[in-house]
């Protein structure tokens, strides 16, 4: 039987200050949490050689693994200082990129993509010791084609997505769709599609037993002509398949530790790989495009971002999110156009930009309406910061307007959610 590749791809994130609000009100929680983390090196450290880890860090939970003040608070648990120099290993772990306030990157406005993007590669390159990331991990998996263009200019090689939403453009079966890399292309960019698989990926999530997951990856596979890559994505922080502390009832000391021991004893034609490593031995066949969704939430799908915007009050403080952007931009710009040195313009610019950027968190939006309070904070704190930078443009702001008004993305505005067709018709009139 020939090779089945598997790259197994966990996602951690955290909100801002979640872990340090819940040292107050939930410290076992902030154990399990941590203990998750600081289990998966020590796990692995035995099987250097055949393990393989992809893992996406999101930048808030960086900065909070990094905070001089946390890791004191925490220290007795798990020492982070350590766990983040594991974390360095690149024979077990190949880091995905990702954005730096972990948003729905399909959701919010495309102007802020890149700073996202930037601004965890600056965190990460620092913290992970690596300067290059060929991944990228969408958060929640939201993907829209038009990130395409954004990820090949930060110099990622593949990207990953959810296997609902491809479609081939190329003729391929469906093992062909499922289990290898493809090629999309938009706006004159191409990228690789890692095409993660829904089925197995809910199974890891929830818990599984290694015999099933090894007949699964068999009998998914044995019409494949090439080799096959079977990708599972899920979360690895949450649920208690992957905090319990107990050992046999963890993914890491049960699934995987059974999994590995099976490989090297030659009893499993499974085998973990970085992706990286599988394109550079086999590469990416074939065309497919990727329609705009994110992964299955409990009991949503994932096409239209239910979990995200599935109330009014949910979907109309996207719409302030959007606005507040494109005010944003437009007092940036301005400020750019006239060069004022004027330190105290580049500080309340700058505190209202990663203001900004917060306030598009995904976690905000993800559970109903019961955080939303949270990205309305910071966009309070952005129009009073753009209030003073304003006052002290003065009437070079108007000016700089004037001359040059602020270009709005109009597909962008069509897509914007909580809007009427008709108002939707009303905003793209009056860019």
């Amino acid at each position: 039987m020939r090779d089945i590749h598997h790259a197994l791809v966990l996602n951690m994130h955290q909100p801002p200050n979640n872990l340090e609000n819940l040292l107050e009100t939930n410290p076992w929680e902030v154990k399990e949490i941590l203990f998750a983390y600081d289990r998966m090196p020590r796990v692995l450290w035995d099987y250097q050689d055949i393990a393989r880890v992809h893992l996406s860090l999101s930048g808030t939970l960086l900065e909070t693994l990094s905070n001089p003040a946390f890791q004191q608070r925490v220290y007795g648990d798990v020492d982070c200082g350590k766990l983040l120099w594991h974390l360095q290993n690149q024979k077990l772990f190949e880091i995905l990129g990702t954005g730096y306030y972990h948003p729905v990157l399909a959701l919010i406005p495309e102007a802020d993509w890149d700073e996202h993007i930037a601004r965890w590669q600056a965190i990460a390159q620092h913290l992970l010791w690596r300067p290059q990331f060929n991944g990228f991990w969408p958060p929640e998996m939201g993907f829209d084609m038009r990130l395409i263009p954004h990820l090949k200019k930060a110099g990622y090689r593949y990207v990953m997505v959810d296997c609902e939403y491809v479609d081939a453009v190329d003729p391929m079966s469906w093992q062909e769709l499922r289990y290898r890399p493809h090629i999309a292309e938009y706006g004159g960019a191409e990228i690789i599609i890692i095409v993660r698989d829904r089925d197995l990926s809910d199974a890891q999530l929830s818990g599984m037993d290694y015999g099933w997951f090894y007949n699964e990856l068999c009998q998914r596979t044995q019409w494949c002509d090439f080799p096959p890559l079977v990708t599972t994505a899920t979360d690895g922080d949450n649920g208690g398949w992957f905090r319990n502390v107990t050992e046999k009832a963890n993914f890491w000391t049960y699934f995987y530790h059974e999994a590995l021991e099976e490989i090297r004893a030659g009893h499993s034609v499974m085998r973990p790989t970085f992706i990286t490593d599988y394109l550079d031995r086999f590469g990416a066949h074939g065309r497919v495009t990727v329609r705009r969704g994110a992964w299955n939430t409990d009991a949503h799908h994932g096409w239209d971002f239910h979990q995200w915007q599935g109330s009014w009050v949910q979907r109309d403080t996207m719409v302030r999110v959007h606005d507040l952007s494109r005010e944003f931009h437009a007092v940036a710009q301005a400020a750019v156009q006239i060069h004022d040195p004027n330190p105290e313009l580049a500080r309340v610019l700058d505190e209202a930009h990663w203001r900004l950027l917060r306030a598009e968190t995904s976690c905000n939006f993800y559970w109903g309406e019961a955080w939303v309070h949270k990205s309305h904070a910071d966009m309070d704190s952005v129009a009073w910061h753009l209030g003073e930078a304003k006052a002290l443009l003065g009437q070079r702001w108007m000016d700089a307007v004037a001359a040059e008004p602020p270009v709005v993305n109009t597909a962008e505005v069509a897509e914007s959610p909580g809007l009427s067709a008709s108002k939707q018709d009303d905003k793209v009139a009056a860019a």
